[in-house]
């Protein structure tokens, strides 16, 4: 269904992952995110290359099940289980949809990522998601995840970046609001938008990001894919 969400003139709630959303999170991810079929894809081919055997698989703050599709689509190896976890009822029901007759082994848990147990693990996602924790409680969720991960277990987190120069951080917003105008969003639902998600949606430079997983025990940390302010980390145990 075509995103229509912020079209009309309306006093602006907070964003939240409900059924309208839902309903439309496909196109306005894509209309939205720069590269984000290209982001799914990469991140396919990472846990092809990373998965072990007889391992989770984790997808936090699965939404609609876009990353654990790619999980196992491209999952090579034996008995593993996916296990998407997100805290929207209306995500997870989605989830289970598109995937119950698709992926086998799959667990699909409507929870607070930050509650979530994460053990066994050789892949872990965050995709487009750390951005809406919390920031005092990042760290303590990054540090649960490798200590949940296995050894040669890796981290892929996508995020949307700023930048701590104000003439890069212009330009690129800018290439950003094209972007969206380019997708058919209109003035008003920019807009509409950016104030409904301004006070939900906290971003960080690349170098906090490196700096928390650093700090959080990872010794290996590389960018693998970016698209003007949107970023993926791939980080190994």
């Amino acid at each position: 269904m075509r995103d229509k969400l912020f079209d009309k003139q309306l006093d602006i709630a907070d964003f939240q992952f409900d059924d309208d959303v839902v309903k439309v999170f496909d196109d306005m991810v894509r209309r939205s995110v720069p590269g984000y079929d290209s982001m799914i894809q990469m991140i396919g081919l990472v846990a092809r290359m990373y998965g072990q055997n007889n391992t989770n698989y984790y997808d936090l703050g699965s939404s609609t099940g876009a990353i654990t599709l790619s999980l196992a689509l491209n999952n090579k190896n034996k008995n593993n289980q996916f296990i998407a976890i997100d805290n929207s009822e209306e995500m997870t029901r989605q989830c289970k949809i598109n995937l119950n007759d698709t992926v086998d082994n799959l667990h699909v848990i409507c929870e607070d990522i930050n509650q979530a147990n994460i053990k066994n693990a050789s892949i872990v996602v965050l995709n487009l998601t750390l951005q809406f924790i919390d920031v005092k409680l990042r760290s303590s969720l990054i540090k649960k995840i490798y200590e949940g991960l296995n050894p040669g277990g890796i981290l892929i987190i996508s995020e949307k970046v700023h930048f701590d120069d104000e003439l890069t951080q212009n330009h690129i917003t800018k290439l950003h609001l094209d972007f969206k105008r380019e997708n058919g969003y209109s003035e008003l639902e920019i807009a509409n938008k950016r104030q409904a998600i301004e006070n939900v949606l906290i971003t960080e430079s690349k170098e906090d990001h490196l700096k928390r997983l650093s700090n959080s025990g990872f010794m290996e940390t590389s960018c693998i894919f970016q698209c003007l302010n949107f970023v993926s980390f791939l980080s190994v145990k």
